[in-house]
């Protein structure tokens, strides 16, 4: 007997079911975001449902070790910073979502992949949903210049319109911009809805695994930065990537927070300039390029990103709290993290800021997910609330502990590497991280002329003056 169709209320900002209306969300508490839709039952030949069996024609399930594993050849997107943050390129079949604010620079990035793409590989549709084809065309002159025969575009937000172009089409790349866009005939909900977003999502998922196409697709962002829509096209995809950065800085971050064929600590540095994105092969330099050494509050620090040491500029800013409570502002780590380091700095080194409005930023848009910038953000501020500077060029690394003491980060032997070849003389660390290098002999004498190793934060303190 075939299944009736139901009517559930969901939440459209947590995707959550419900049989009946109620003013808040049970699951993710909001207020009045659940919307009545129509739940179509699912049919057999339905393109929401994926099944490799009936593509290889397998009776049922396999052993494991019967499985032979399929090598999977990449492909090189052109641009260098992508394909790093990739994990070396473009795997056949993969669904990757990025995501961004607007204006950070997508559609000029996805643009540049699909110019890049079709004069390589063949076939490239870009299919859009919020632009016209003559707008993506402006965009393409200004940024690749003339394209290739190969690079199609439509404005088209109908799944099954897409899906029916595919077919005629038989690209070898495929973008989608963007998912919220998008809609199915066998969904009465707008675009955009819970459902829709599931419901096409769940096709280009089934497009992408049997046919063995790459796919992007682009997802808006909430104002609080999150990917909106419902979790679950989080889980669909193979690859997450997301753009940072300030609108009024130039240098722009893509990020990994999902990543099936590579590692998420890899990041692709990029500049926003009118010729479109534009690589930055020295990160480190760029970050700390203009760097007044003389100014009080102002520390370098370094993270282990992937597999390149990332150098940037911590910057404090202490001033009397005039009304009410003092503030604390952070821009780049976590203001909690800050309140943290603060307490410790006032318990451990004795100094007064339950008076002082503190403000700590990273410059460039950088935003470490390390706790080993605690050292940095600690002598930043220390610097700026006595007005004292280190005497040579300096880099400082560690955590903080509420102990006082510096506890040991990863990676200390490369960035000491590209310290060296920064030109700084010396390097302001934890005592355990010096104490194994010295045992394990991977350092010269040259590096522990420049490492000054520190127990605790009071010592780091008299090493940076």
């Amino acid at each position: 007997m075939a299944k009736k169709a139901k009517t559930v209320f969901i939440c459209q900002e947590c995707g959550t079911e419900h049989l009946q209306w109620m003013g808040k969300c049970t699951a993710c508490g909001t207020w009045g975001s659940l919307v009545e839709e129509v739940v179509v039952p699912e049919k057999s030949d339905d393109v929401r449902s994926r099944s490799s069996s009936a593509k290889q024609g397998s009776k049922g399930p396999r052993p494991l070790r019967a499985l032979g594993a399929r090598q999977l050849a990449r492909t090189d997107t052109g641009i260098g910073e992508l394909d790093r943050v990739l994990g070396g390129g473009l795997v056949p079949g993969s669904l990757t979502l990025i995501s961004g604010e607007p204006g950070i620079g997508k559609s000029t990035l996805i643009v540049q992949v699909a110019a890049r793409l079709a004069g390589r590989i063949g076939t490239v549709l870009y299919v859009s949903g919020e632009e016209s084809e003559e707008q993506i065309k402006l965009r393409s002159d200004r940024v690749c210049g003339e394209t290739g025969e190969n690079l199609y575009v439509v404005s088209e937000t109908n799944m099954e319109n897409v899906l029916s172009m595919v077919e005629k089409l038989k690209p070898k790349f495929i973008i989608i911009d963007s998912i919220q866009t998008m809609y199915t005939d066998m969904l009465d909900s707008a675009p955009g809805s819970v459902s829709q977003v599931r419901a096409c999502g769940n096709a280009l998922m089934k497009l992408a695994k049997t046919e063995d196409i790459p796919i992007f697709i682009v997802a808006h962002v909430t104002k609080s930065g999150d990917l909106a829509g419902p979790k679950i096209v989080e889980h669909l995809v193979d690859a997450v990537l997301q753009f940072n950065g300030e609108r009024e800085h130039e240098i722009r971050i893509l990020r990994a927070l999902k990543n099936r064929f590579g590692t998420t600590s890899e990041i692709g540095a990029f500049v926003m300039q009118e010729k479109g994105m534009i690589e930055i092969k020295d990160l480190s330099a760029t970050f700390i390029e203009s760097r007044d050494t003389t100014l009080a509050g102002s520390v370098i620090s370094a993270i282990y990103e992937g597999s390149r040491p990332v150098f940037f500029e911590v910057q404090a800013l202490t001033s009397n709290a005039n009304v009410g409570f003092a503030r604390r502002t952070a821009i780049g780590i976590d203001n909690q993290r800050l309140n943290m380091i603060i307490a410790v700095m006032e318990k451990k080194l004795g100094i007064r800021l339950y008076d002082k409005d503190v403000y700590v930023n990273i410059v460039g848009g950088m935003k470490p997910d390390s706790t080993s910038t605690d050292l940095a953000v600690a002598l930043a501020i220390y610097s700026a609330l006595f007005d004292k500077t280190s005497k040579q060029p300096s880099v400082a690394i560690g955590e903080v502990g509420l102990t006082g003491e510096l506890r040991s980060v990863g990676n200390v032997d490369k960035i000491i590497s590209e310290a060296e070849r920064l030109g700084y003389k010396k390097i302001v660390m934890p005592f355990g991280n010096y104490s194994r290098l010295e045992k394990s002999g991977s350092i010269s004498e040259l590096d522990k002329a420049m490492i000054a190793p520190a127990k605790s934060l009071a010592e780091a303190v008299q090493l940076m003056q």
